[in-house]
């Protein structure tokens, strides 16, 4: 299962909220397909979610609840949005996406995000932080 570090976090800069508080960064091939395979959705909430770099499409085979989806480009800009993607499905490809934050349901609605706001990660590596 993903690690949340709780130091390292996703904030939309648009709307002024936080999109995860406790992230895991998923960017190895082993990490990236491993995703949120055998997570519940317990153990997905409150404030969590997983990046995914380099990504333009997700699926969520195998797993047992519904996610939210964000795409963004590399500057950070929302390209794309699947809000409750439900367990068993592909998404579709989306070739402007470098990366993908994958959100427990409901978070997009409950932060107002929508294509076009700019979205902050912050990392935890090694004690330090770095924002892209």
């Amino acid at each position: 299962m993903a690690v949340f570090s709780p130091q390292s976090k996703a904030f939309n800069q648009t709307r002024q909220a936080y999109l995860a508080t406790a992230l895991a960064l998923a960017d190895t091939h082993w990490t990236r397909l491993r995703g949120l395979l055998g997570a519940s959705e317990s153990d997905f909430r409150n404030g969590r979610g997983l990046w995914i770099v380099p990504c333009r499409g997700v699926h969520t085979l195998a797993m047992r609840f519904p996610i939210d989806v964000v795409y963004l480009d590399r500057d950070g800009t929302v390209v794309h949005i699947d809000e409750n993607l439900k367990p068993w499905r592909f998404a579709r490809v989306r070739m402007q996406a470098a990366s993908v934050l994958e959100l427990p349901r409901q978070a997009l609605a409950a932060t107002g995000t929508v294509v076009g706001d700019k979205i902050e990660i912050t990392l935890e590596r090694s004690g330090k932080t770095s924002a892209r």
